[in-house]
């Protein structure tokens, strides 16, 4: 099971994003204590994202694969920096195993097996001279990996929207939701819409959850 730590999340985040939406209305004066959440909810209802982006939140995955990690990647308005095999030797290395290969008694055994044969071919290119960031070419998308991610909050909201989805994979998508509990944690209000199912792994948007 992959490791989602918050590292990081703008101070404030809701008041600021009020602060900025505020701006575009000029309506400073109706702000006062506690009315960032019901300004938020109006944002949200009428779709008015874009003041989302002035807060950012970064997290950290420890124990994801290469697999989950070339899928999160191309959301390109997220910056990221990730643990490099060009220099990180991956002897010893671990990996995630599908659960419906590991349920699966003979699928499970012969990708073990392969798992084990990589690691000692890997192994023995270095022994030969190779280098790891030639070496690596052996490795499999099976191998975990840690990645520091950053986005703002509208971003977030998008990831979100697609990889909590019953059709994302099931990877990812369980790290999202990890990440979405966080952000539900620390700015309640930004994810409020956002409702998850505990039981199907999954979390669609909800806009009922916004309403007056």
């Amino acid at each position: 099971m992959a490791e989602v730590e918050l590292l990081a999340i703008t101070p404030d985040a809701e008041n600021l994003i009020e602060l900025a939406g505020r701006t575009c209305y000029l309506s400073h004066d109706r702000s006062q204590p506690g009315s960032e959440q019901r300004f938020i909810r109006m944002l949200l209802r009428h779709g008015h994202l874009s003041v989302l982006e002035h807060a950012y939140a970064t997290f950290r995955v420890k124990g994801g694969s290469r697999s989950f990690t070339h899928q999160i990647v191309r959301h390109r308005l997220a910056s990221f920096s990730q643990q490099s095999q060009r220099y990180v030797s991956e002897r010893g290395f671990d990996y995630v195993e599908p659960p419906a290969i590991e349920a699966n008694p003979v699928a499970h055994r012969r990708f073990t097996e392969t798992m084990e044969e990589i690691r000692k071919t890997y192994q023995e290119l270095q022994e030969l001279g190779i280098t790891k960031q030639d070496a690596r070419f052996v490795l499999p998308n099976a191998v975990v990996s840690e990645i520091v991610i950053s986005a703002n909050l509208r971003e977030w909201r998008h990831i979100f929207d697609v990889r909590c989805q019953p059709q994302a994979q099931w990877e990812i998508r369980t790290i999202c939701i990890e990440m979405l509990k966080l952000l539900q944690k620390a700015v309640p209000t930004v994810f409020s819409d956002f409702v998850i199912d505990e039981d199907k792994n999954v979390a669609t948007i909800d806009v009922s959850m916004v309403s007056e």
